[in-house]
């Protein structure tokens, strides 16, 4: 009797998680996360012009300010020596006062979740999206925070992210 051959899905998933490496983001990778997140509004259709041209400039200063008050911390995704996926995460900055005990409402924000295109669909977003929530629940934060793409709701909703109150109102139509 011959041994029961594994079919190549599973094999494929096994390969997927040993050649799959998550680690912290080192500061000179800073530019790294700031190329991602700028393209990952323009893979949801945000033209290029509607982006500011100093994008980078303002994402680099943002990170060194979340790094210094807001317990900023990325990951990154590496497959055969190169980075193919990052996640920023941080505690959340207020929007109005904050008026709550921190016990009550400590909330992390989880946001610039990218994979290059030619690596999705393998599980990796779903990994970056778990250490980044390992993160803030280290941090001890109650509630995790993310704003989904159109193309991440169903991820994150299979991760226990649920639709919450927040609603908006656009003023100003933006031509395309």
């Amino acid at each position: 009797m011959k041994p029961s051959q594994p079919n190549s899905l599973t094999q494929q998933a096994i390969h997927l998680r040993q050649a799959i490496h998550l680690r912290q983001a080192t500061l000179e990778e800073d530019s790294l996360i700031g190329t991602h997140f700028y393209q990952m509004w323009l893979d949801n259709e945000v033209p290029a012009d509607g982006l500011q041209s100093n994008w980078q400039e303002i994402i680099l200063r943002f990170i060194k300010h979340a790094r210094q008050e807001l317990a900023y911390q990325a990951f990154v995704a590496e497959m055969e020596g190169g980075i193919v996926g990052s996640v920023s995460c941080q505690c959340f900055a207020r929007l109005y006062p904050n008026v709550l005990s921190e016990e009550y409402r400590k909330y992390g924000y989880l946001w610039g979740v990218y994979v290059e295109p030619l690596h999705r669909g393998q599980g990796i977003a779903k990994e970056l999206t778990s250490i980044a929530i390992a993160y803030l629940k280290s941090l001890g934060c109650t509630r995790v925070i993310l704003h989904a793409s159109p193309s991440g709701q169903p991820l994150y909703e299979r991760l226990g992210f649920c639709a919450s109150n927040e609603m908006r109102l656009d003023l100003v139509a933006v031509s395309t």
